[in-house]
């Protein structure tokens, strides 16, 4: 049992340390140096962006990727950051960037508050996000939310029609089945009449030339 434990906190042991081992690495994507980590120009989009960077970055570089938005926290566990390059993204201007509109507002640095503007929607295309009221962010949410409700509503539609026109023909189909049916029993009611009088007629034949 204690060689069992001690087996189990040496392995635990090992999980933690490659766990510290990679909070503290340089994202693959990024390049790494005294503090300054740069992703920029990687074509990253916020999909795509890492989950974390070093705890020990005091400039990132995310400037000139295909970023939206930025997931809620990312750089909250950067204490010691000083410098966020975010220019030359097409940061989309609704209820996604309320975080970082928010971090924004915390920094001292005018040249990252400045550099971020709004790629859309196109009512705010240009506009600094900082100088954006909370308002008028959730105001672009609802106008997304109402497109998206719009094109939903489209979408049944398109459905319910295309269901309407198969039900359609198929019924169609089951008619039109329906009617070759009846039309194949007749023509064979009709065969079999054809030949049982002809077999009638040759009987009566065959018993009248025997009696003569």
């Amino acid at each position: 049992m204690w060689c069992f434990a001690l087996v189990l906190k040496v392995v635990l042991s090992l999980l933690g340390s490659e766990m510290t081992v990679a909070q503290l690495s340089c994202p693959e994507v990024c390049s790494c140096a005294a503090g300054v980590v740069d992703c920029s120009k990687r074509s990253l989009t916020t999909a795509s962006l890492p989950s974390s960077f070093p705890p020990y970055t005091t400039e990132l570089h995310l400037n000139d990727n295909h970023l939206t938005a930025l997931p809620n926290g990312l750089l909250d566990s950067l204490p010691a950051l000083r410098l966020a390059a975010l220019h030359g993204n097409p940061w989309s201007c609704d209820c996604s960037i309320l975080y970082l509109r928010g971090w924004l507002l915390k920094q001292r640095n005018n040249n990252s508050i400045r550099n971020v503007s709004c790629s859309s929607p196109a009512h705010l295309r240009g506009r600094l996000l900082v100088y954006l009221s909370e308002q008028e962010l959730l105001d672009s949410c609802r106008y997304w939310l109402c497109n998206l409700a719009l094109a939903s509503q489209i979408s049944l539609f398109v459905f319910i029609t295309v269901q309407v026109l198969l039900l359609a023909s198929v019924i169609l189909f089951l008619r039109r089945f329906e009617l070759l049916t009846r039309e194949a029993r007749r023509t064979a009611a009709e065969s079999f009449t054809a030949e049982d009088d002809a077999t009638l007629s040759h009987e009566y034949a065959t018993l009248k030339d025997r009696r003569f």
